[in-house]
């Protein structure tokens, strides 16, 4: 289960006891014990109990010999109050130093930067979404100004704001896998547009590509809110994590988008001096060529992920 996060709850009693609670996923293979008729029920988790006396204090830290991507702990103080963290694991073991949780001052800090780069990683390492992103700017290329950058970009980001936020606020609930199947389904639909837009000038595309990018945007909101409600936020810092894992995921995006403009003018250049423009007759087809062969690949994969996908609507 590397690519799971847990849960750990830290509470304290009177001075001298802190009792931690950790829960992971199943450590064992239910179907191997029971008939094959019998189904486990999610969500599955095993649990473990520590009593520390004395207990946790600022100077101790928890080691856990787990392979998971992170855990949050939430920690329950004596004077009521309670805090969570995230801490990433490094693939054997998970370490959490408690005076990164023990300072109130510089929990709230702690708490936004670390949503901050989580919104950043999902984005730039979950290729789904860098793909879409990737797509979109093939779909301007074809079709775009300056002004149409700028709507589209914006429509998709205020698109995946509101389901991201309804989502993790609970206002909409939508099974991961379905979520996962659109999202790769919509770049499909996208590596189409940027083939064929300029092509068929009356297409939604290619007159309104903010509205295709704001449909889209919904959908990759709700995956993005998958990602964070894997984490098992402590629901009273669910507005300071939604904020900034949302600013994280917009810093991620311009890093992509900058990208994608930095890098096309000498890739073009590249094309040119090896050659494939005496090839192909002018510069601009030669473009044209290496737009539609990268839609062709980013088509190309997110077919393979759909295909991927479809069999967890039956699991």
């Amino acid at each position: 289960q590397e690519n799971t996060p847990t849960d750990i709850n830290e509470e304290e009693y009177g001075y001298s006891l802190s009792i931690v609670d950790a829960k992971v996923p199943p450590l064992i293979q239910f179907e191997k014990v029971l008939p094959a008729r019998c189904m486990p029920q999610a969500p599955t988790s095993s649990s473990y109990r520590f009593i520390c006396n004395p207990r946790l204090s600022s100077e101790d830290s928890l080691l856990f010999p787990w392979s998971l991507a992170g855990v949050v702990l939430v920690a329950n103080w004596q004077d009521g109050s309670s805090h969570s963290s995230y801490f990433r694991g490094d693939g054997v073991f998970v370490e959490i130093p408690l005076a990164d949780v023990r300072a109130p001052s510089a929990a709230l800090g702690r708490l936004a930067q670390q949503y901050f780069e989580l919104g950043i990683e999902h984005i730039l390492l979950g290729f789904d979404h860098l793909l879409f992103v990737v797509g979109l700017m093939l779909l301007l290329g074809t079709t775009g100004s300056t002004a149409r950058y700028l709507k589209t970009i914006t429509a998709f980001t205020l698109a995946h704001s509101v389901t991201l936020a309804a989502a993790s606020l609970g206002f909409v609930s939508i099974p991961s896998g379905p979520v996962e199947i659109l999202i790769a389904l919509s770049i499909i639909l996208l590596a189409r547009e940027a083939l064929f837009a300029r092509r068929a000038q009356f297409s939604l595309s290619y007159h309104y590509p903010w509205g295709v990018a704001f449909v889209f945007g919904l959908i990759h909101g709700l995956g993005f809110a998958s990602a964070l409600g894997n984490l098992g936020l402590n629901p009273g810092d669910i507005p300071v994590a939604l904020l900034f894992f949302n600013i994280g995921v917009e810093v991620g995006q311009l890093v992509i988008i900058l990208a994608c403009l930095l890098l096309a003018p000498p890739l073009l250049a590249a094309v040119n001096r090896v050659g494939v423009t005496r090839l192909l007759g002018s510069p601009e087809h030669a473009a044209l060529v290496a737009m539609n062969a990268l839609a062709y690949l980013l088509g190309g994969i997110a077919t393979y992920w759909l295909v991927e996908r479809l069999p967890s609507l039956w699991v």
